[in-house]
C-alpha cells in the first residue's frame, strides 16, 4: 500500500471515497487540499499525487473506524459531516485535514467505541 500511495492512487479511488461519504467532488477535493483547477487536472491525468493519496487513505481510515464505532456506514456518514462541539464546531472530516486532527477524531471514535463519552 505504501508504494501505491507513493506512486499516486488512481483517481477512481477519489470517486469511491466521495460516493462512500456522499459528498460533492469539490468538498472531497478540499479535504485533500486540492483547488478546483487541481481537481480538474487530476481527473484528466487519472491519478492523485503522493500527498493527495496519503490524505485519501487518512479519510478512508477514519471512515472505516467511524463505520465500526457507530454501527454502519449511515451512522458514520452522518457523524463525520455534522458539526461537533469536540472539534470546536467543525465536522470531524474538516477537523481531520491534518494528521494531528485525524488522530483526535480517531481518539474520540475510540472513546465512543468503549463507552467513554467526553
Amino acid at each position: 500500500m505504501i508504494d501505491k500511495v507513493r506512486d499516486g492512487l488512481p483517481f477512481a479511488e477519489f470517486h469511491t471515497m466521495q460516493e462512500l461519504l456522499n459528498v460533492t467532488e469539490e468538498r472531497m477535493g478540499a479535504w485533500l487540499g486540492m483547488s478546483r483547477a487541481t481537481l480538474h487536472r487530476r481527473k484528466k491525468l487519472g491519478t492523485l499525487d503522493r500527498a493527495e493519496s496519503d490524505r485519501l487513505v487518512r479519510y478512508a481510515r477514519i471512515l472505516s473506524h467511524a463505520t465500526a464505532a457507530l454501527g454502519g456506514i449511515e451512522g458514520a456518514r452522518s457523524w463525520l459531516v455534522a458539526p461537533a462541539i469536540s472539534f470546536h464546531g467543525e465536522c470531524p472530516l474538516d477537523y481531520a485535514d491534518t494528521e494531528i486532527g485525524a488522530r483526535e477524531v480517531d481518539a474520540l471514535l475510540g472513546r465512543l467505541e468503549h463507552g467513554v463519552f467526553s
